[in-house]
């Protein structure tokens, strides 16, 4: 069997060509895939509108505006179905659990999305044949060190309690000079609140520079050891505090960068609800929080409710290139490769025309062209 569609039409085909307005679309009552829970022949699924669930994950699946959709899976189901010469309507999911839920109980026909081929899947629904090789990664935000986590970690290092003794030698200092000078030296202002901000603005300025003040020597030797000591004590506090502080933001960035798999440990994940990015995790005993959508996992993560999302590559990938203005970085490689395919119930008759026809559109090289369409190269 080959398309009849090339892939121009498979890109360009409109859903009004082959469908009824999606504002029509919900509105229509339609029998359920199956009669009684047994499958129909496939030439009585050919003559009747099928039933074609959705899951909202761009670039795969896209919704418009104007309430109808587009993306890679949906082009190449409709270049599929005008080569069968299917009718459909569209029902949208709200996760890939509820899709896969609604493919298994014989409510959708067939679920075309970015679905992973897994054999825990293929327990509870038939699988086309893979159109699309892939794999996981992982997304972390780029701006994981803030202000409040460098005064985290200076409380937590016990710096700040030394940072408030340095602050009272200084407000101490200032008093004592501010005496000093209005007893000793007649040119200082007489005003203590004149006084106490000229005395303070010398102090801040040995203690923060290491120089010595232009100000006058009121008290011969003893007046210039003293000067030195305090010399001395500017010096080590700039070199005191330049130290923790670069010392807690080195420990910082240490503790929190994520650049692959083995960095999650003891982090709280973010994936998509009853994706096989939710089963990997599990399995190698990550902490998760499952999201309806990745826009929801990005909130999250940007809010620093999560540290990291695991999700397919191309999906992470077409976001991060889609939303350039939020601080979001994609770190390690590849891992846990997968295939996507469609789901269909367990033994539709539909699987096998839908597997010959992905196999003659692959064999055109008319998927490859919907991945340069979609992604700008083939590295999938």
């Amino acid at each position: 069997m080959i398309l009849a569609a090339p892939v121009a039409t498979l890109a360009q085909e409109t859903a009004a060509d082959r469908q009824a307005p999606s504002a029509q679309e919900s509105a229509q009552a339609t029998p359920t895939p199956t009669q009684n829970g047994q499958a129909t022949s496939a030439q009585a699924d050919v003559g009747r509108e099928l039933v074609v669930g959705l899951y909202i994950n761009e670039p795969f699946v896209e919704k418009k505006k104007d309430g109808s959709y587009t993306g890679m899976a949906i082009d190449l189901w409709r270049g599929l179905a005008f080569a069968l010469g299917y009718t459909y309507r569209f029902e949208e999911y709200g996760s890939v659990r509820e899709l896969l839920e609604a493919t298994a109980s014989n409510r959708v026909d067939v679920a075309v999305a970015n679905l992973t081929i897994t054999e825990q899947r293929a327990h509870i629904v038939d699988f086309t044949q893979p159109w699309f090789d892939s794999g996981n990664r992982i997304m972390i935000a780029s701006n994981q060190s803030s202000f409040g986590n460098l005064l985290e970690g200076l409380h937590n290092a016990g710096y700040l309690k030394a940072y408030a003794w340095i602050v009272g030698v200084i407000l101490a200092a200032t008093v004592l000079l501010t005496i000093f000078d209005r007893r000793f030296d007649p040119n200082f202002p007489r005003r203590w609140r004149d006084g106490f901000a000229e005395s303070f603005y010398t102090v801040m300025l040995v203690a923060t520079s290491g120089k010595p003040t232009t100000r006058k020597n009121l008290f011969g030797w003893v007046g210039r050891i003293w000067q030195g000591l305090w010399l001395a004590f500017g010096v080590a506090v700039v070199a005191y505090v330049t130290s923790t502080v670069t010392s807690v933001m080195t420990t910082l960035s240490l503790t929190n960068q994520i650049t692959g798999l083995d960095d999650l440990n003891n982090q709280l994940v973010a994936v998509m609800s009853g994706s096989a990015q939710e089963e990997y995790a599990r399995s190698v005993g990550l902490r998760v929080r499952g999201f309806g959508h990745l826009d929801e996992a990005v909130a999250a993560l940007l809010e620093g409710e999560v540290a990291a999302i695991i999700d397919d590559a191309p999906v992470l990938e077409y976001y991060q290139h889609t939303h350039s203005d939020q601080p979001l970085e994609i770190v390690g490689r590849l891992f846990e490769r997968q295939k996507y395919g469609f789901a269909l119930p367990l033994g539709s008759p539909l699987t096998r025309p839908l597997t010959l026809a992905i196999l003659a559109a692959i064999d055109a090289d008319q998927v490859d062209e919907l991945k340069s369409k979609y992604f700008g190269m083939e590295d999938y």
